[in-house]
């Protein structure tokens, strides 16, 4: 029996390409694929928003380079709000914290001195997420959290996906910790949850990896194409370089 009620007008969701978390090999093989790529190319890195675009691609989605929400990545009905994290070891990572969002109690809610009452600040930066998860499953179908971990330098990868959760607020209890941060925890488990910065507004999740998440390696050195070899095949002429004045 499901969980939600069946209403009359209510649209038939769909569960994402695949189940959760298994991702098909064909598109591991197409992540591995371009991250070979742009090292070939001399890249040195991977930023979020090449990650979007190498997410989509595998996918055969749609990026949206400068998305309005948290859907980055979309598919016949399913987004993803996508994630990467530079770490030093990805394969022995348990917990990821994800920048998610610049979530303003005073612009959003009207708080003008967060520091008056921490835990209803706390309160109203979950809405502000929650709020915005909504706003998403309101124009998608489906939306998952896709978190990808990486080392360029040894060449070590970690992706993972997970349903994008609305959280309770009265589930958690807020504290000031020492650089005057606000910090979420879990009351059943005394886990840190959540970071708030009040300078900024930046708002950070904290989540678990979890087992079913997709460890690889690229096991090859690609070889280096050179910038002149590149500016060759594309047929690279001075005249293109035009000078406009005036």
């Amino acid at each position: 029996m499901s969980d939600e009620p069946r209403l009359r007008g209510n649209k038939v969701r769909l569960s994402g390409p695949w189940p959760l978390g298994s991702f098909p090999r064909a598109v591991i093989t197409g992540i591995g694929r371009q991250i070979v790529h742009r090292m070939a190319i001399g890249l040195s890195d991977i930023t979020g928003d090449d990650f979007g675009t190498i997410f989509a691609n595998a996918i055969e989605g749609t990026h949206r380079e400068s998305p309005l929400g948290i859907a980055d990545v979309l598919l016949e009905g399913n987004a993803w709000s996508v994630k990467t994290v530079k770490e030093k070891n990805p394969f022995s990572k348990k917990t990821v914290r994800l920048i998610s969002g610049r979530n303003s109690a005073d612009y959003s809610l009207g708080i003008e001195n967060p520091h008056a009452d921490i835990n209803a600040t706390g309160k109203a930066i979950l809405s502000i997420w929650n709020s915005r998860v909504n706003e998403a499953l309101g124009e998608h179908d489906d939306l998952r959290i896709a978190v990808f971990m990486r080392n360029l330098e040894t060449k070590q990868f970690v992706i993972f996906e997970e349903t994008a959760h609305r959280y309770a607020a009265d589930d958690f209890e807020w504290y000031k910790n020492d650089r005057g941060n606000f910090e979420g925890f879990e009351k059943a488990t005394k886990s840190h949850k959540f970071t708030w910065q009040p300078h900024g507004s930046q708002f950070t999740i904290i989540r678990d990896v979890p087992g079913s998440a997709v460890k690889f390696i690229i096991n090859q050195n690609p070889h280096l194409i050179e910038e002149e070899h590149i500016i060759r095949l594309s047929g690279f002429k001075d005249s293109w370089i035009e000078i406009v004045t005036g």
